[in-house]
């Protein structure tokens, strides 16, 4: 049984572990991001709009950020599949959008962002 709770002990510790791993890897992979956004408290709209609190946030929605009608109008809420998609290529799926960003292809490389971005809150704290 002391076994059985040292196995599970490790398994939790190399979870935590990965997942430390991802987030640090999307902070790496939100350089690309930082000319245009920021994120964090303290964070505010530039080029793009700063995005604390993305994941469940409605396309258009940031205070004081001008966005596109196409922004506006998408009827997108962010998550996890929308961002995916989205990331790899902004004009493709939110066509008239003024985010002229290439698009980031490699899958690890946007699930990583995406664990970066979302733990950030409405509020800039990390959750």
């Amino acid at each position: 049984m002391l076994k059985v709770g040292l196995a599970v002990a490790a398994l939790v510790a190399l979870c935590g572990s990965a997942v430390a791993q991802d987030i640090a890897a999307g902070e790496t992979s939100f350089k690309k991001c930082l000319p245009c956004h920021a994120i964090g408290e303290g964070a505010k709209n530039k080029v793009g709009p700063e995005l604390n609190g993305l994941d469940g946030r409605h396309s258009g929605s940031v205070e004081g950020y001008n966005y596109t009608d196409a922004n506006k109008k998408s009827g997108i809420t962010w998550g996890e599949a929308t961002f995916k998609e989205y990331i790899q290529n902004p004009r493709g799926k939110i066509p008239g959008t003024k985010m002229t960003f290439a698009g980031i292809k490699n899958e690890k490389e946007i699930a990583n962002l995406w664990a970066y971005l979302k733990q950030f809150g409405a509020d800039g704290k990390k959750k």
